[in-house]
């Protein structure tokens, strides 16, 4: 008996022994970014923007590139924690490439853009669109601003493992700065540890014959909390909003929001029961120089509790669809057009969705 005790004692011991080791390592390897940083301008550009001049912008949640219509994920209610072999990805990747072709937008902002990741096989998928297109966006300014960027995520079983991952925004026109604002954080330690830091990519561009700044903010707010952390964050995307119209600039928010707006009917696609809820932004909240811009006619966003490809229905009645993509633009921009454009999500859990501008 007292052998049988001893050997739980030891096994106790070294169970305890490997979490405390996990613990440490994850909490001195926990991704800490400031408040703001600056971050690196890549490319050369010398195009400028322009006023009266029209102007497409692509914002896309590219699921780095392993979430296409094959995948389901265990944290919406799937099983899969690898969801795409590295043939698959290229797949993702190649049909990322056709419909930034296919668009031609002026700028792009992608968001879930996998740089160094055990999930998207550790293609750096920027320097793919890079090496396999000629299109002139991908080859004039662009920054990266990380929100994940973990040595090891442990959970679930198998692990996820190394995450780099985050924001990205390619332009034809010469950015003159870009900076990462830091978003607030719902989760403790430790679950903080190895979770995303969300943040916004606010880039800037000088506006020809004018001082005023057109400001383009990239953003993925957050999803998996209880709800604190998408009121807090929504509160400093307004703050942030707010201070850029009062200075007079041209302002666009832009992303994945994991929220419906409250001004877009969305009740084509009501949520099934035991899915996932949207959270929801009321437009009332924020200032009246804003405007609030989504298309509702096609679905920005897919659940994950399943394969979409295996689906045996497929209509809003039976799977389940968001429309948690879209825009915000001040008053002095001219909104021309905002539309998604259906790609079945073939590619990703998203589709693209386009805005046409022009600034006053």
């Amino acid at each position: 008996m007292k052998k049988v005790i001893s050997i739980i004692c030891v096994i106790i011991v070294m169970i305890a022994v490997v979490v405390g080791t996990l613990l440490g390592f994850l909490t001195m390897d926990e991704y800490k970014p400031k408040d703001i940083e600056s971050l690196e301008i890549i490319g050369n550009s010398v195009d400028r923007v322009k006023k009266q001049e029209t102007t497409r912008l692509l914002s896309w949640n590219l699921g780095y590139g392993a979430l296409g219509d094959n995948a389901d994920f265990f944290m919406d209610g799937g099983k899969m924690v690898y969801t795409a072999d590295e043939d698959r990805v290229v797949y993702n990747l190649e049909g990322f490439i056709s419909e930034f072709e296919k668009i031609s937008p002026d700028i792009i902002c992608t968001q879930e853009t996998d740089r160094n990741s055990d999930r998207s096989h550790f293609i750096d998928e920027v320097d793919y669109f890079f090496s396999n297109s000629g299109l002139r966006v991908l080859h004039g300014n662009s920054v990266f601003a990380p929100n994940l960027k973990v040595s090891f995520i442990p959970l679930p079983v198998p692990p996820i493992g190394k995450v780099y991952s985050g924001l990205m925004t390619f332009s034809k026109y010469n950015i003159s700065s870009a900076q990462r604002l830091q978003l607030p954080c719902p989760f403790k330690w430790p679950l903080r540890t190895f979770n995303l830091k969300r943040c916004l990519e606010v880039v800037r561009f000088n506006v020809v014959d004018t001082d005023k700044e057109l400001v383009v903010i990239n953003l993925h707010l957050e999803a998996y909390d209880s709800g604190e952390g998408k009121i807090a964050q929504a509160n400093m995307l307004k703050e942030v909003l707010d201070a850029e119209v009062e200075k007079g600039n041209y302002v666009i928010a832009c992303g994945d929001f994991n929220q419906v707006f409250s001004n877009i009917d969305v009740s084509a696609y009501p949520v099934l029961e035991g899915k996932w809820e949207a959270g929801r932004i009321d437009v009332s909240d924020f200032s009246s120089d804003l405007t609030f811009s989504a298309d509702n006619s096609v679905p920005s966003c897919r659940s994950l509790d399943q394969p979409l490809d295996k689906a045996s229905e497929k209509d809003p009645e039976h799977f389940q669809y968001y429309v948690i993509d879209g825009f915000i633009t001040s008053s002095n921009v001219e909104v021309e057009s905002v539309y998604t454009d259906d790609l079945s999500f073939v590619h990703s859990d998203h589709n693209p969705v386009i805005l046409e501008f022009k600034l006053k």
